[in-house]
């Protein structure tokens, strides 16, 4: 039986993921220029983020606990291919563009696929947990750099779309809310699955979101200043990987 603090630490993470829905409130603040100037470091920030969880940290401990055998590596590509059919079939959209179409259909369609996977990243937090409180730890922080430009920018859409501000709001978090669900199963079903194998499916969605949905769109502003900046933020979020992992690795 696995020990109850294991279980706070991931109910903990998991609530305090889901809080992170209610930073649209800040897009209530400020312009939709000003927005857009903020979103993209954060979105470039962010996609450092997860390209340094998933080859710095994810991948390392999903193939050192399993030999590093192709079944590892399988199951990465696995979990990019799962988030490229989603894209294709639910038109999934994470929303950081704040050129929404205006139509509440389609707001209705970016809560379902945030609801599925928020419902994944709970899969692969509390993966990550019970490897060590460390790999959860890091795991979380390059999720949660992931998800503050993307809630930032879902309720902007939803805004446009016609929602009006709390129930925005609240229909935000709520989908936000699908990641605990997702974590406990992984808790209670830990002794049937192979947990090492979890963080090398959460690698391939890592790398699949870095790669498709936020690189591109940091890629279509132009201008040196704006590109050095960019990747400036890029590198700052797989630095912050590196130092995390390096801190927490030496306690």
């Amino acid at each position: 039986m696995l020990p109850m603090s294991l279980l706070a630490w991931i109910i903990t993470a998991c609530l305090a993921m889901s809080a992170l829905a209610l930073v649209g409130l800040v897009s209530l603040l400020i312009s939709e220029d000003r927005l857009r100037t903020l979103l993209l470091p954060l979105v470039a920030f962010a996609a450092g983020s997860l390209m340094g969880g998933a080859f710095l940290h994810l991948i390392p401990e999903a193939a050192a606990a399993r030999g590093s055998d192709a079944l590892t590596f399988v199951v990465v590509l696995a979990g990019f291919s799962l988030f490229f059919l989603l894209e294709q079939f639910l038109s999934w959209h994470h929303g950081h563009s704040l050129t929404p179409s205006g139509r509440t259909p389609v707001t209705y369609l970016i809560l379902l696929a945030d609801g599925l996977h928020n419902f994944i990243g709970g899969l692969a937090i509390a993966a990550s947990f019970l490897v060590s409180v460390q790999v959860g730890v890091i795991t979380w922080l390059a999720a949660a750099a992931h998800e503050v430009p993307q809630e930032m920018g879902d309720f902007a859409i939803l805004r446009r779309g016609g929602w009006a501000r709390l129930p925005a709001l609240v229909a935000n978090f709520a989908s936000a809310l699908t990641i605990l669900p997702g974590g406990l199963l992984a808790y209670y079903l830990s002794a049937d699955i192979d947990t090492a194998l979890l963080l090398a499916f959460a690698a391939g969605n890592f790398i699949y979101i870095a790669a498709s949905d936020l690189i591109p769109e940091v890629k279509q502003e132009r201008g040196l200043a704006r590109s050095l900046t960019h990747f400036g933020a890029f590198a700052a979020g797989i630095l912050l990987i590196l130092v995390t992992r390096l801190a927490l690795g030496n306690e």
